[in-house]
């Protein structure tokens, strides 16, 4: 079985790019030689910046014959139908034959396909891939027709095994197949032949090109790592900073360079982010000062001067990047120590949206709904509103203004610097947070009571707007921040009334500046309807959110959708408090008998209960009981139900479960053993009121009815 490989060389392809091309070109081109008939034992994807290149091990040396027989019409049909049928097979009448029908003779077409050599289906395989791939943006040049992300200049496409390696004939827009390519652009320029993939990247290596992303990427961290570590200092971690510089270079060379004295005292997190969007450098971190004091960046060539020349220009490049920082931050210092009232009026003009007004009208409602929220959270209220009232002040600095990505980090400075608290700058720092499914969540109380009004307050006014998610379109990230608040309310227990906050969100300034109704008829009572019908709404998406949420942590919907249906579930601490010991029990075979057991006398009663025209909900007498499995029942649910209503009560909702749990086997004996619809009214009416108790015993906890299975 021989070995594929494949090699499309081009200008440099940006490194946001490579990991998706990678799979692309894999996905396409197995999936293509699959869909005709070959098979192969492994594949693997490579990029560089200059590469993408495919290996394909034991692949068939050709596709199996296949033989196809087709029913056409009969022997007597119009002449019409049966040149249709010819048309569809591609054969002529005289290669037909004619069977033996339940309706006569028909036409039956046998339609022979010979195998297909291996060489012939990737060529054409390949083709379809280079001309369909699905580039985010790419471009055309020359004279030709070809789209790619950059200018491809050759196509290596060889088969090869024990016999040695032979070249898939194939041309796309002028450019043929071969079995040759090029190292290094600097290092090691020219052309040169390669056998298969382990020559492959042999050679490659040789011509100063290293092939697999991850290896450049260990490459690059090890020796930064050790860079670092001869000054004594390391290397800040950033993942997507060594993912994006790997795919920079095809031969690493990490270099390290030191800080001028004269910026070290810029904050960290400006030097880090300074280096990182301007320059693709490291960070280099003094764990005795705290300081980012160095930095490493890598080259992607050797120097006879150990880049001595590379870095000294870097060092040129970077102290101009930083000399702007720093200039910002002396800016920026100074209307801090002031106060930052220049940018609290500066809001004033900064439209946040034109339906919601600036973004001072924002922060004055998050103001009043945090200092609601701090008593929730244990928070102090001036503190909170304070800290509101602060967080998106750095907004209006140079520095947020050059570099967006560090809005909060920055006001925590500002804020320490004009002599707020720590909690309160703290809470501008932590606000936004978290931003995503692995964002750190904050424990402050201050920057809790913040961040959930931050998020709340955004959710309602979209809301209020009508401007809610649509599909898979949510341009104003509220998926995000509905996410932010579950998390902020799961890992700090606060026990809060969503809904009741989301009603004071909106009656606090949303309602009043953007949704009052107004003319006849309409007023108050209208708007407070209108308060509650979209504070209900948003409950509802915050709902399906904690679904997403819970069913990533292992609880199924149906579980959540049956601990929804109780009170209090804007109480998202306590629905999830439900929904876990619930799962927990039906994790077991008890519970899962259990379950059904409810559900049948649920079942049983709903429909007693739709035929009768009555509720069966009190009455039911143990004198009335005519079998030992009634009696053993009603004894069962006497000490289950203050059981289970006091442990409901207290919130240990896995002694609820194990108390209702206890009704498992008295409910199966009962079914087992009891008709409960007969003849007997007085009976009838007895068992229908005990199954009323079974139903009441289960909605204490959730409605098991909306249990699936």
């Amino acid at each position: 079985m021989p070995d594929l490989l494949i090699e499309l060389f081009s200008e440099e392809i940006p490194a946001r790019m490579q990991a998706r091309a990678r799979e692309e070109l894999k996905k396409l081109v197995t999936n293509g030689l699959v869909e005709a008939g070959l098979t192969y034992a492994s594949a693997g994807a490579f990029s560089t910046p200059r590469r993408l290149a495919l290996s394909v091990e034991g692949l068939t040396d050709s596709s199996k014959p296949e033989r196809e027989e087709r029913k056409g019409p009969r022997a007597d049909a119009p002449e019409k139908a049966l040149e249709g049928f010819l048309r569809s097979t591609g054969l002529s009448k005289d290669q037909l034959e004619l069977r033996d029908d339940k309706k006569g003779k028909v036409y039956f077409a046998v339609i022979d396909r010979p195998g297909r050599p291996a060489a012939e289906i990737v060529a054409e395989v390949l083709s379809a891939a280079i001309r369909n791939f699905p580039w985010p943006k790419s471009m055309r040049w020359g004279a030709g027709s070809l789209r790619w992300v950059r200018p491809l200049h050759s196509i290596l496409c060889i088969l090869s095994d024990e016999s040695g390696a032979r070249i898939v004939p194939l041309q796309v827009d002028g450019i043929a197949s071969g079995d040759t390519t090029r190292g290094h652009r600097f290092l090691s320029p020219d052309a040169f032949s390669v056998a298969n993939f382990e020559d492959y990247a042999i050679k490659l290596r040789r011509a100063k090109v290293m092939l697999d992303t991850a290896e450049r990427e260990g490459a690059i961290a090890q020796e930064a790592a050790n860079l670092a570590f001869a000054r004594g200092w390391e290397i800040v971690e950033d993942q997507g900073l060594l993912t994006e510089v790997a795919g920079l270079v095809e031969w690493p060379v990490p270099l390290m360079g030191e800080i001028e004295e004269r910026f070290l005292d810029l904050p960290p997190e400006v030097l880090q982010t300074s280096m990182k969007e301007h320059q693709k450098f490291f960070s280099a971190r003094n764990p005795k000062t705290g300081r980012i004091e160095g930095f490493v960046t890598v080259a992607n060539i050797e120097t006879p001067d150990d880049g001595a020349t590379i870095l000294a220009g870097n060092q040129r490049v970077l102290a101009a990047r930083l000399s702007d920082a720093a200039f910002f931050w002396e800016n920026d210092l100074r209307v801090a120590k002031a106060g930052m009232g220049d940018w609290a009026e500066g809001l004033k003009s900064v439209t946040f949206h034109n339906k919601l007004g600036s973004q001072a009208d924002r922060v004055a409602r998050i103001a009043a709904l945090a200092r609601e929220i701090a008593p929730m959270v244990g928070a102090d209220p001036d503190q909170a509103a304070r800290a509101a009232e602060l967080a998106k002040l750095d907004l209006r600095s140079e520095m947020v203004g050059e570099f967006p990505e560090l809005q909060g980090i920055m006001g925590r400075y500002y804020a320490l610097e004009a002599g707020e608290d720590a909690a309160v700058a703290d809470a501008a720092r932590d606000h936004y947070s978290p931003l995503g499914p692995n964002d750190k969540v904050p424990d402050a109380p201050v920057s809790v009571a913040v961040a959930l009004a931050d998020k709340i307050d955004t959710l309602s006014g979209f809301w209020a707007i009508d401007e809610k998610p649509t599909g898979s379109k949510d341009p104003f990230a509220l998926r995000r921040a509905a996410l932010g608040v579950i998390r902020l309310v799961l890992a700090n227990g606060v026990r809060s009334q969503l809904g009741k906050t989301a009603r004071a969100a909106l009656s606090s300034g949303l309602m009043s500046d953007f949704g009052k109704s107004h003319g006849p008829g309409h007023g108050a009572a209208a708007d407070e309807d209108r308060v509650g019908s979209i504070s209900d709404d948003l409950l509802a998406f915050l709902h399906d959110r904690l679904k997403v949420y819970l069913r990533d942590q292992g609880i199924r919907h149906d579980i959540i959708d049956a601990v929804l249906a109780q009170p209090g579930n804007d109480d998202l601490v306590l629905v999830v408090n439900r929904a876990t010991a619930m799962n927990d029990m039906l994790s077991t075979e008890d519970g899962q008998n259990l379950t059904q057991g409810l559900k049948r006398a649920s079942n049983i009663l709903a429909q007693a209960e739709e035929k009768d025209g009555v509720e069966y909900s009190f009455g039911a007498d143990p004198k009335f009981a005519e079998t030992d499995a009634e009696r053993a029942l009603f004894a069962a649910l006497d000490a289950a139900e203050p059981a289970i209503k006091a442990s409901v009560a207290k919130e240990d909702f896995p002694a609820a479960m194990s108390a209702i749990a206890g009704l498992r086997a008295p409910i199966d004996a009962f079914f087992d053993a009891v008709q409960v619809n007969t003849d007997n009214q007085i009976v009838r009416r007895n068992r229908l009121n005990l199954l009323s108790r079974i139903r009441e015993a289960g909605r204490n906890i959730a409605d098991f009815t909306r249990i699936e299975g």
